[in-house]
């Protein structure tokens, strides 16, 4: 008879940790015929009111999941692939990492305004545009400077409730958030710019999910791969790789893409791109390289440490904030 025994998710409480966890809960149970409940838990990210960038952003919403698996209070556990240090534990595995939805980021702007037209209507002719991520403070401030537009980003945190409303309060002009959060919890139809990539790129890793468990539970492990999308996971290992080899928290303002090129249906090349600004936008090292799709891991972190090499090269090390020289 196979094990009926309910499988434990661990998950973080916000609105969108829930609903992601929900969601991978639905599949888990498809796959396995075993119920699945989820487990709340409560991290330190959730509970500081501090700025991401000042609690050191790596890891501050994973560690009590992580935790969590290694006392067997929970089997298996969700999180947002890029709040996950780069540095994977040996005692637990990334047993899948799904489809990812859509990596961009997007503006949340009042009267249905964009990033080109924000500044000429607002107070001032300066545009307040909200986000907590020193990465997209450097490419907004960059890409605004080179249109000779004038913006204020202003940090902010909170849920995505917490954002938006700093906008239909009139406290800010736009906010800035993942499509794949907004999507995730149903209100993608809030944007009201998608922002493309060649302006700001997003974080190594946005818009994917990590399902991790223990190493010691092989066989949950090897259910759980079934969830794996091998296009995904090459991906995000060659964003990550990048965000690795410049020695940066996820707190860091670095941008990477790993775009998988098709012919027709065919996909034959990867091309990643990778940046890091000073949070003024004044001064941006952004590069890309394109080859073949990475065949295993190993290769898709060999590209990502080459594009770091380059950028290092260019004068990124100077930039990074949290990186001792």
């Amino acid at each position: 008879m196979s094990d009926q025994r309910p499988l434990r998710l661990g998950t973080r409480r916000s609105k969108l940790a829930m609903a992601q966890s929900g969601q991978v809960a639905e599949a888990v149970h498809q796959l396995t015929g075993r119920p699945v409940e989820l487990v709340e838990i409560t991290t330190y990210g959730d509970v500081s009111r501090e700025h991401l960038a000042q609690i050191g952003g790596t890891g501050v919403f994973v560690s009590a999941l992580r935790d969590a698996l290694l006392a067997d209070e929970i089997d298996f556990a969700v999180h947002s692939l890029k709040d996950l240090p780069t540095a994977q534990p040996d005692d637990l595995v990334l047993a899948a990492i799904p489809a990812r939805e859509d990596p961009r980021d997007v503006l949340v702007a009042r009267d249905g305004l964009t990033l080109e037209t924000l500044p000429a209507s607002s107070r001032n002719g300066v545009a307040r545009i909200g986000t907590g991520s020193p990465r997209r403070m450097a490419q907004l401030n960059a890409w605004a400077r080179s249109h000779g537009l004038e913006i204020e980003t202003v940090p902010i945190r909170g849920n995505i409730d917490t954002r938006v409303g700093f906008v239909t309060d009139g406290e800010l002009d736009a906010v800035v958030l993942a499509a794949a959060g907004l999507t995730r919890i149903g209100r993608i139809g809030e944007a009201t710019q998608f922002l493309d990539a060649d302006a700001v790129l997003p974080a190594p890793g946005q818009g994917a999910l990590a399902i991790e468990c223990t190493a010691a539970n092989a066989d949950l492990a090897a259910q759980l791969a079934e969830l794996d999308d091998p296009y995904t996971r090459v991906a995000v290992t060659a964003e990550r790789s990048l965000l690795a080899a410049l020695e940066a928290g996820c707190s860091a303002p670095v941008g990477a893409l790993a775009d998988l090129l098709a012919d027709g249906q065919i996909v034959t090349e990867m091309r990643l791109r990778g940046v890091v600004g000073s949070t003024d936008g004044k001064t941006l090292v952004q590069l890309s390289t394109t080859g073949p799709v990475p065949s295993s891991s190993e290769e898709a972190v060999a590209l990502g440490r080459e594009l770091a090499a380059e950028m290092l090269d260019k004068g990124a090390a100077g930039l990074m904030g949290e990186r001792a020289l």
